[in-house]
């Protein structure tokens, strides 16, 4: 999070893209991600909102060509 623009292929060439490391590199986030947002003593609704509004959003980027198309038909 403190990269320099400047810095950032130093950055990027110090990172580990092998499938081990993306793997390890996703399971680091999820546990950031459960850890601040979901694993809290008093918890709330915020984590698993968040959570589902980004499937949501996703799901429409998703279909949004399909959405698109059925804008213009007519049905009659």
């Amino acid at each position: 999070m403190d990269v320099k623009l400047n810095e950032l292929g130093a950055w990027l060439g110090g990172r580990d893209f092998t499938p081990n490391g993306i793997l390890s590199a996703i399971r680091r986030g999820h546990d950031r991600y459960y850890n601040k947002y979901i694993n809290v003593k008093k918890g709330g609704i915020g984590g698993v909102a968040m959570l589902l509004v980004g499937y949501v959003a996703i799901s429409y980027l998703w279909e949004y060509d399909h959405i698109k198309h059925d804008r213009w038909r007519k049905y009659h």
